[in-house]
This record gives C-alpha cells, structure tokens and sequence, in this order.
C-alpha cells in the first residue's frame, strides 16, 4: 500500500493548528471543486478525495494521534474509510458552497449525510450508509464508539482465547466475554457491532472496539508473525559443534543441531513454528539466535589453554 502523508496532501507542517488544516483544506477544495476545477475533471475528483480524507484524519484530535502514532500504512490498516469519515462535520464546507450532492457523487453510494445538532441549526455530518440513504436527514445518529484494550500473550495469540471484559454503559458496569480469534496481534481491532454508548437521539447504539496490547513473552521476542528464542554456548562448542534444546509456543522441546565452526548470533530457522496469520492462511517461523558465550575473565588454566590455541594459529 503506498505511503500516503496527510501533511504534505494538505501542504501543513506536523504542529499546523487546527486553523491552519482548515485553512488549507478549503483553499484545495475550492481548487480541487469538482465543478470548477480546470482541466482534467477525474484527475481533480481523485485529488479531492485525498484532500478530504485529509482534512477528516488531521481535523479530528483522535484520528490525528492515532495517524501521528502509527504512520500512514498502519493508521490505513486500522481505519476503514468508513472510520475515517465517521462523525465528520461539513458544516464549514458546506458554507463555502462544496455542495452535499458533490460529496455523494464522489464518494458513490458510501456517502449519506444525516442532520445535527450544530450552531445555528445548521450542522451536518458525513456520514456513510447505502445508496438508499444518501440524502436522508431522518435518521438518528449513532451512538458513541468505544474502545477497550485487553492484553494478550503470545500463546492466546497464536491459539485464541475468550476474555472477560468490562465497560461502562448508561452509568452501569457491563461484563461481556470476547472471543478472540486465532491470529490475532497487536494494533488489530475487533469489533463489537452495537456495543458501544447508547444514542442520544434515539439512534442505534455505537460499536465497541477491542485493541490488542501484547504482554511480554519472558521467552520469547516476536517480530510480526515470526518468534525469536536465543540460546547460549561456549566457545569450544561453537568450534567443535554441539547441540541445543530449544522450547517452542506449542508445548514442544526441540532439538537443534549446531555446526562446527557457528559464529555468534548465527540464526538458524524452525519452519511453520512461529504464530499463524489471522484466517489460517498460515504460519511464520521461529528462529534460535546463537549466542557464543566468551569468558571475560578466564582462568589461568583457561588463559593458558587459549595462548597454547593462539600459537597453533586458532
């Protein structure tokens, strides 16, 4: 997925105010206005919708963390485009004379927009929804997402787990058991549809959203799907050879064979035996870091040994 940065979309520096992102955004709009763009009228819809995207990201406190966190890729992987216009308000725009029936026609039959309260009355949120709703103003709004992390281990990781969370909702503490599934890692969020905070105006409920925070493995060290062990030997093993045992997330004790001649942090790979990617659409790798051991302060036995070696040219 290509790197996409909000900033330089919108020509702001990273501590642009809030102010200074409006700003921008609608001196693009009016440039980038579909209708009254020159030129290439696909090419102005297409910079139109980053522009909004943009705005909708940096505009929103939250979002803008979240993006400031992560990073374009990683921000795109946890916020559907459904995520990133939900609860934005076009109210400004709107002013400036982009038209609701812009937004539905770019956006196609994900966009809706449902009135709210705003000043003066006038505020309107995007919103997204089938074609059906595309100008409706009936509907009540949704209620508040919420969000909740819940820390897992690399074991509950790698074979899934049932976890007893719990939130507030309408001034009452609620328990819910949350299924996690197989696969499942850290900055992954789950959804719980209608989950979260009632409506204030009568509307369906919000959804509650599960983030994974990964609890350290006193074992093992993970790097996407694939899982590190280290395991330590001496000196004279790394030359002779030897062999090692080497745990594994499943419950296994294997056995590794280490070649004469190893040098440290060599790293050497258990096929299929790191944690599976979310679906079943497979498995990483475990791989043992050799680590060759060398005395600091040898013994004068040790030492002489060694000087005797240092002679024979090792």
């Amino acid at each position: 997925m290509a790197e996409q940065d909000y900033y330089k979309i919108l020509g702001v520096n990273r501590s642009a105010s809030l102010e200074d992102i409006k700003k921008a955004y609608r001196k693009l709009a009016l440039k980038y206005h579909p209708d009254k763009a020159k030129g290439n009228k696909q090419e102005a819809e297409e910079q139109f919708k980053k522009i909004s995207e943009a705005y909708a990201v940096l505009s929103n406190p939250e979002k803008r963390k979240e993006y400031d966190t992560y990073g374009s890729q990683d921000f795109k992987a946890r916020f559907s485009q459904e995520d990133i216009f939900r609860g934005f308000d076009f109210s400004d725009i709107f002013d400036m004379g982009i038209s609701e029936g812009i937004f539905s026609r770019i956006f196609g039959g994900l966009g809706n927009f449902q009135a709210s309260p705003g000043k003066g009355g006038r505020s309107r949120v995007f919103r997204f929804g089938g074609p059906e709703d595309l100008y409706s103003r009936s509907r009540p709004l949704k209620g508040e997402d919420l969000q909740v992390e819940v820390p897992l281990t690399l074991h509950e990781m790698a074979f899934g787990v049932e976890k007893l969370i719990s939130l507030n909702r309408n001034g009452q503490v609620e328990r819910l058991t949350v299924k996690i599934p197989v696969g499942t890692l850290p900055g992954r969020k789950l959804r719980l549809a209608e989950k979260g905070r009632p409506s204030p105006m009568g509307g369906p409920p919000g959804d509650l959203f599960i983030r994974v925070k990964e609890v350290e493995h006193p074992v093992f060290k993970r790097d996407g799907i694939d899982l590190y062990v280290d395991r330590h030997i001496r000196f004279s093993e790394a030359v002779l050879g030897t062999k090692v045992t080497v745990p594994t997330l499943d419950g296994k004790t294997m056995s590794l064979k280490v070649p004469p001649g190893t040098a440290s942090h060599t790293k050497m790979r258990l096929k299929n035996y790191g944690l599976p990617q979310a679906q079943g659409k497979g498995r990483g790798d475990q791989f043992v870091r050799i680590i060759v051991d060398i005395p600091s302060t040898p013994t004068k036995k040790q030492k002489a040994l060694i000087e005797e070696l240092a002679k024979e040219g090792l």
